[in-house]
């Protein structure tokens, strides 16, 4: 154990306990003891406190506790003749230093100094429990391997760059923090024109080291949320952090006490810290999976120039956290990596475009026989890019030809979907839509850098090789940009798309004797599956049936494993013998059985990463249903946020239960208690999105006017309010069977 750091760290905890108890002190005398803390829209309070020791901090007060706890927790700073002091003083002044922090930045909450506007730029500050969901399934699946906390300010803006696009491309999350001297990474990014925010996974969290904590607030209520225990079980919190979130901090510039104290506070949660300045190393001792601090100058870094030395850089931390990257490499002239499947190209930045309002485009993925596709073979027809006008529009075919001997026709609108995914993994390329209304835009920077149409045959033949490499063999790409010749496939692709519709319209549950599991979100809540039929998506939207069965084609032992239905054991309730079998030998034997569609008798499991939550309203007969978009109250008392505290983990809750927003739409929802005739309250956002097809969908059940008799939080947001308006619009839920037997 470094005796510098040991030093340092002890001493920057001690300060930082100390700036806090002024600060509390202070604003407990101008404020008063009951004036409200609270970081926005989570149910975590403030999650570092409440996950690692269950104190819930509701007003300035409930904040002395966890002050006298961290002051409890700080060992004196080493005398000048102790040359080892004990990792175990250092890690406890690093968990003070975690308190103090969040005990800080409860008080600016509460101050109305928060969040941080720098520069005329509005930073994110804490991350909302809706999001941190929302990133779930990535992180499960491998899209997201973990995240990346930097600290302080780059050798130069041009280093800030490389370094975030790197990350990116590698397909982390990255949390923007700190300064250097007054300058922050997240100016350097400013300046030079970086789009910054949830959709580019960049997080700005503040430019002091203290909302760091806010990482560290992430981490931990994701370990809550999604690790299956409770909070106040500081152990089973860190351990899942140190096996599960692949996180590491990276130290740009001097690292001060302050600096080394918080980096004290990361290791115990099992993240290592990497700094580009000379600095003590800390080698393994097993508190992190391997080093614990690294120091890698930057100048001593091997490479032609600074932003060579900045891409090593960033391979060498992910190196040290063991971090396992899936994204393909893929040679073409821009980055690429999932974090830009979020990025938007304006009009000020747009160089042309390929459909949209007005325009042509279409994406269609054929099965062709081995010897009638050339692999590799790219081709466009018709005009590429360089004399197109300025911002101008053109017509565009994107033709994939796939062959291989595991490839089944079944599994064309499968693959065909991964082309909006992969595509909008370059950076300045947004890419919307899919079949006949795909949006394509093309930003100035990234044809500045030599993109052009053909780039995306190669996008497009190295993403399907890496992840459909299993069952596809040869994959060859014509990309049309003549108007005559979009047209005329245009046609024909839409004959196939409509054959598509039919097939899968008239797919049912009755018609297969196998349904499909889909456990991605286990490692999250260890409780949990989802039992996919055809009439049924997964709880996150992302898979159907027919998703899930080409799943396992690709990799039998994936986590989408076939699930035989055996003997019925209740067919209106959906309940078989062999379903019930694999949900208890794949839950850990936590759920003895579980129905398809029934709310009320032992509903499925819910997991974080769900699209919606319905909660049955006994006063009104029948169930709301919030969206996870949705930030407003709801009738139940709770927001979503809320809800997925309670039913979230892998929990069963007869009367509560996740699910797709496009399980409301099939026959199966919920039919044991009567389907869409049930739902007395709807998210708005939902309403307006599936407008059509709820329209359909209440013709198909008898009632087409029931979408006028169904409330939204535009027109009440408590029972008190809904059930006089249920009555006067006399929804059909107050006169059916009672729905609590």
């Amino acid at each position: 154990m470094s005796r510098f750091i040991a030093t340092a760290a002890i001493r920057g905890a001690r300060a930082i306990v100390d700036e806090a108890d002024k600060l509390l002190t202070d604003a407990v005398q101008k404020l008063g003891p009951d004036t409200p803390v609270a970081f926005p829209n989570t149910t975590y309070f403030l999650p570092v406190i409440y996950g690692l020791t269950a104190h819930k901090v509701q007003k300035l007060s409930d904040l002395n506790w966890p002050l006298q706890h961290a002051k409890d927790l700080l060992p004196p700073v080493p005398r000048g003749n102790l040359w080892l002091p004990y990792l175990g003083e250092t890690l406890d002044a690093g968990m003070a230093t975690l308190y103090a922090e969040e005990i800080i930045e409860g008080v600016r909450w509460a101050k109305g100094e928060q969040p941080e506007v720098r520069n005329g730029y509005k930073l994110n500050g804490p991350i909302d429990d809706v999001q941190m969901r929302a990133w779930g399934i990535q992180m499960v699946d491998g899209r997201m391997p973990g995240f990346a906390a930097i600290i302080g300010a780059a050798k130069s803006n041009e280093v800030a760059v490389k370094i975030v696009r790197e990350l990116q491309s590698k397909g982390q999350l990255v949390f923007l923090i700190g300064n250097n001297k007054g300058r922050s990474i997240i100016d350097q990014l400013l300046e030079s024109g970086v789009e910054l925010g949830y959709d580019t996974f960049t997080v700005t969290f503040g430019t002091d080291t203290v909302s760091a904590i806010y990482a560290l607030g992430y981490a931990t209520r994701a370990g809550i949320s999604f690790g299956g225990f409770k909070a106040g079980d500081a152990r089973a919190n860190l351990l899942y952090n140190k096996f599960r979130c692949f996180a590491f901090a990276l130290a740009l510039g001097p690292v001060d006490d302050l600096k080394y104290a918080t980096a004290a506070g990361a290791i115990n949660y099992g993240f290592p810290v990497i700094a580009d300045t000379a600095i003590p190393n800390i080698l393994p001792t097993g508190v992190t999976k391997y080093e614990h601090v690294v120091s890698l100058p930057f100048d001593d870094i091997a490479g032609k120039d600074d932003l060579e030395k900045a891409e090593r850089l960033v391979q060498r931390c992910i190196e040290i956290r063991g971090i396992k990257i899936k994204v393909a490499q893929i040679k073409i002239p821009v980055a690429y990596g999932p974090a830009f499947e979020g990025e938007v190209v304006r009009k000020e930045n747009l160089r042309v475009e390929f459909g949209g309002k007005g325009g042509m485009a279409f994406e269609w993925l054929q099965t062709k026989n081995l010897d009638e596709v050339e692999d590799g073979k790219i081709t466009v027809v018709g005009p590429e890019l360089d004399d197109a006008p300025m911002g101008s529009k053109m017509p565009l075919a994107i033709m994939v030809d796939v062959a291989g001997r595991k490839m089944n026709k079944d599994f064309e609108p499968v693959l065909e979907r991964q082309i909006h995914h992969f595509t909008n993994g370059a950076e300045g390329i947004q890419h919307m839509g899919q079949r006949d209304i795909t949006w394509i835009r093309f930003s100035k920077s990234a044809v500045s850098k030599g993109f052009h149409i053909k780039n995306i045959g190669d996008i497009l033949h190295a993403a399907f090789h890496n992840q459909f490499g299993a069952i596809v063999d040869k994959i060859q790409i014509t990309l049309y940009t003549d108007p005559a010749k979009v047209k005329d496939l245009l046609e024909q692709a839409r004959v196939v798309y409509q054959e598509r519709n039919v097939r899968t319209a008239n797919l049912t549950d009755e018609a297969v004797d196998t349904y499909y599991s889909c456990s991605l979100c286990q490692s999250f809540a260890p409780t949990h599956i989802c039992v996919i039929n055809p009439e049924r998506v997964g709880l996150c939207g992302a898979y159907n049936w027919l998703d899930c069965r080409a799943s396992y084609e690709i990799n039998p032992r994936g986590p989408n494993q076939p699930v035989p239905k055996g003997a019925v054991v209740d067919a209106s309730k959906g309940e078989w013998e062999g379903s019930n079998k694999f949900v208890y030998e794949h839950t850990n034997m936590a759920v003895q059985r579980m129905t398809l569609y029934s709310l009320m008798d032992a509903p499925m499991t819910t997991c974080g990463c769900c699209e919606c939550v319905m909660v049955l309203l006994p006063e009104t007969n029948g169930v709301m249903i919030v969206s996870r978009d949705d930030y407003g109250q709801t009738p139940s008392g709770m927001t979503f946020t809320s809800l997925m505290g309670t039913v979230g983990g892998g929990l069963q809750t007869p009367g509560m239960m996740g699910h797709g927003k496009f399980y409301i739409l099939s026959k199966k929802f919920i039919s044991k208690e009567g389907g869409i005739k049930r739902v007395v309250w709807l998210s708005k956002n939902l309403k307006e999105e599936m407008a059509e097809e709820l329209k359909e969908v209440c013709e198909r059940e008898g009632v087409p006017d029931l979408m006028d008799k169904i409330a939204d939080g535009t027109i009440c947001t408590t029972v008190e309010q809904l059930v006089p308006w249920l009555q006067e619009k006399g929804h059909p839920a107050l006169a059916m069977d009672a729905i609590l037997q």
